[in-house]
């Protein structure tokens, strides 16, 4: 069989091509190529997609993030509390917007923020003053909002949900961006909504959050070329909203074929000894960006699979605060990470995405359980 990737943006492009190419085309004839009315038409689709009033297109997920903090108010020296478990950027964009990280563990089970760890550096500040949340639905599972906001609520912290692995996934019928006071999502080329290129939105339900969006995201303008806030530059350009409006038709339907994906595997590699992933508590609908399993042979295993043509990869391979730019500096909750730092050497992500085939699903699934034969005595 043909070596199987562990994603293929390129599939993506190859499904819906004609439509794709027809878009581009469309946009390269307008002659508008920023900030026209492709970006408006996503903006309003994907708002009414959510189920929510506002939308506004960015240049990048950690883009969206940044200004969502802006948005809010952050000042510099300010706490946003967020996961270490994470992809860099969550982080990035927390120091871009002048505020200070501050860690708290994660569900063992979820691997999104832990409330009992959240409420727990609340209730002991260590004299940092926190302005803002980032709960991240990892791997597409839906952190739980219902606790976490019972919390931020208690001590009025801004709510930023980072969805950049979870479009489409929901939490008791409520699409995920739409809890908090922002919800801020990426449009990579591998996530569930890509472009084929870079691309970030910020959603939300206030007006004068969406307003004040508007303006920070081209340099703080209300009036051209007038700065009425020191703002960034950072537009969703015509041709990634016009890709983004033809996928945004077909997401559903995608993640309806990762769900099935991942039944797949769990029917198939139940009773192995990989801990797979869950869908955890009730009315979740996971996005399953990544099926992400665990064992204690990861090298192992991966190389294995490897050799066999299935492609992997992990997701993360370390958490941020143990990463070289960030270790020592960061402060973290008084009784450490220790359910972060425990599944990282184990985690590995397989093949996802909804141009798989039953055959290449079934074929990854006999290769692993060959591996763990060989390995995982």
């Amino acid at each position: 069989m043909k070596a199987i990737p562990y994603c293929s943006p390129k599939a993506s492009y190859t499904a819906h091509k004609a439509e794709i190419d027809t878009a581009i085309h469309r946009v390269l004839e307008s002659g508008r190529y920023i900030l026209g009315s492709e970006v408006v038409e996503f903006e309003n689709e994907f708002a009414a997609f959510l189920g929510i009033p506002f939308a506004v297109g960015t240049a990048s997920g950690t883009d969206a993030l940044e200004l969502a903090l802006r948005a809010c108010g952050i000042r510099p020296g300010e706490a946003v509390i967020t996961v270490s478990h994470t992809a860099v950027a969550t982080v990035s964009a927390i120091e871009r917007a002048g505020a200070m990280p501050v860690f708290v563990d994660i569900d063992p089970s979820t691997y999104t923020m832990s409330p009992e760890s959240l409420e727990a550096l609340l209730k002991h500040p260590e004299n940092l003053k926190f302005r803002a949340v980032i709960p991240v639905h990892l791997y597409g599972h839906p952190a739980d909002m219902p606790a976490i906001l019972s919390l931020t609520d208690q001590y009025q912290l801004h709510v930023i949900e980072d969805c950049a692995q979870a479009h489409g996934a929901s939490l008791k019928g409520k699409a995920l961006g739409t809890w908090g006071h922002f919800g801020t999502f990426s449009f990579y080329p591998t996530k569930n909504l890509g472009a084929i290129g870079d691309g970030g939105a910020v959603v939300t339900r206030d007006k004068a959050h969406f307003e004040r969006l508007l303006a920070l995201r081209e340099y703080g303008w209300k009036d051209r070329y007038i700065s009425v806030d020191p703002g960034i530059n950072s537009r969703l350009d015509e041709i990634q909203a016009a890709v983004l409006r033809v996928k945004l038709r077909y997401l559903e339907k995608e993640n309806r074929r990762r769900m099935d994906i991942a039944d797949k595997y769990r029917l198939s590699l139940t009773g192995t000894s990989f801990q797979l992933p869950r869908e955890i508590g009730d009315d979740i609908r996971h996005a399953y960006h990544l099926y992400v399993i665990r064992t204690k042979h990861r090298e192992n295993v991966q190389a294995f699979l490897k050799k066999n043509g299935v492609g992997t990869s992990i997701h993360y391979p370390l958490p941020v605060h143990l990463q070289p730019a960030y270790h020592t500096r960061v402060p973290l909750c008084r009784k450490g990470l220790p359910h972060t730092e425990s599944i990282y050497p184990e985690i590995l992500s397989l093949p996802m995405f909804p141009e798989l085939n039953d055959d290449q699903i079934a074929y990854v699934c006999d290769t692993l359980k060959r591996s763990c034969t060989s390995y995982d005595k």
